[in-house]
């Protein structure tokens, strides 16, 4: 089954990935994670040809950043956490991407702004989704990929397997949590949700960002 990797803090914050599931060996395990990249990979097909930059928020250690990579776009990858940049320029030295740390707070429409915008697995994490959304929105000029866990399944799985009982299966450091249904209707508070995509546990979604709303969100 998927391992726990050690926790790691910083500024008294979980980061990065605090299980093996991009690596480990197990059947399931990788069967679950195949569904979650073609997923992506799917939902990059349909708007990667016409774009010319993609911005990925929330990088981590760079595992989702490989799928973004063949697409062959440049690539800004950035998280605030300086652990796992630094693993991530390690293990993806021979992709040609940017890893920076960058607070997504410090980020800027006006300076940063990309064709496409990526969140995956950011927004469980976050004190203010709301103004988290808002911002990728600002970020965006045309599109939106993001996906969380899907609720309750990601916390019953995380108790089938013997993890984070006292939790209640809640990994560390997800502070909010979505249905399919809700999380469809969160996003859809900002952006035109055109794709939606379900493999389990996660929910991942296509937006598109209209001019007018992503003005407006700008002046905000």
């Amino acid at each position: 089954m998927v391992s726990e990797v050690p926790g790691r803090i910083e500024q008294g914050k979980p980061v990065g990935t605090w299980s093996d599931k991009y690596t480990t060996r197990n059947a399931v395990a990788g069967l679950l994670v195949s569904g979650f990249e073609n997923s992506v990979r799917a939902l990059l097909a349909q708007v990667t040809s016409n774009e010319r930059s993609i911005l990925e928020v929330g990088c981590g250690e760079g595992y989702s950043t490989r799928l973004l990579a063949e697409t062959g776009l440049p690539i800004r990858a950035v998280d605030w956490s300086n652990q796992v940049i630094e693993e991530a320029r390690s293990l993806h030295s021979h992709l040609s991407v940017h890893f920076e740390v960058h607070d997504m707070h410090q980020l800027s429409a006006q300076q940063d702004s990309a064709d496409l915008v990526v969140a995956l697995e950011v927004l469980e994490h976050v004190d203010d989704p709301h103004w988290t959304m808002g911002h990728l929105v600002a970020l965006a000029r045309h599109w939106l990929l993001v996906s969380v866990p899907r609720e309750p399944i990601w916390r019953l799985l995380n108790l089938a397997r013997g993890r984070y009982l006292g939790r209640l299966g809640n990994t560390p450091g997800h502070v909010n949590h979505w249905s399919t249904r809700r999380f469809v209707q969160f996003v859809g508070l900002y952006a035109e949700v055109v794709l939606v995509r379900t493999p389990l546990p996660w929910t991942v979604l296509l937006a598109r960002v209209p001019d007018a709303r992503r003005r407006a969100s700008t002046a905000s």
